[in-house]
């Protein structure tokens, strides 16, 4: 049995960076759809508005039809971003799994750019095992890629 195997309960994604850039600027990046289908995925039905509901479309896997549902939870313009991100299937194990978790961007003024916290949480393991390996690599590239969209947003 492995490590992963053994141990349970929930984990969570932490990035963190300090972006060269004001919060307005990063904060306008993280919550226009055209510019999140640039450095996430293409949302659909995405409003900056708590309770919309809205999807991302990636890779279908057994009963998974490939869909993460998602609900904006808060909203502190400049400050907080969060949403629930929903998926997955309860019959796969592996990728596709069962998932339902907690997705936050919190935003402070650093200096002459923005210290951005991202934190992924509710990863229950093992049976979110695959799922938290391949976003714990996935969201360090996202976030380079947040810091490319609000450079090129002049």
């Amino acid at each position: 049995m492995t490590d992963a195997a053994l141990k349970t309960g929930t984990d969570e994604i932490v990035v963190e960076d300090v972006l060269p850039f004001p919060p307005a600027r990063i904060w306008q990046a993280l919550t226009s759809g055209a510019m999140m289908a640039r450095w996430l995925m293409e949302p659909a039905g995405f409003e900056p508005v708590v309770g919309n509901r809205f999807t991302f479309k990636t890779t279908p896997a057994g009963g998974w039809d490939g869909f993460i549902r998602c609900e904006v939870l808060e909203i502190v313009p400049g400050q907080r971003f969060a949403f629930r991100w929903q998926g997955g299937h309860a019959d796969n194990v592996g990728y596709g799994s069962l998932l339902d978790t907690l997705v936050t961007f919190t935003l402070a003024p650093d200096g002459q750019g923005t210290r951005l916290k991202m934190v992924h949480s509710g990863f229950e393991r093992p049976k979110n095992e695959i799922a938290y390996t391949n976003m714990s690599d996935g969201w360090v590239k996202v976030i380079d890629r947040l810091e490319t969209v609000a450079e090129q947003s002049d």
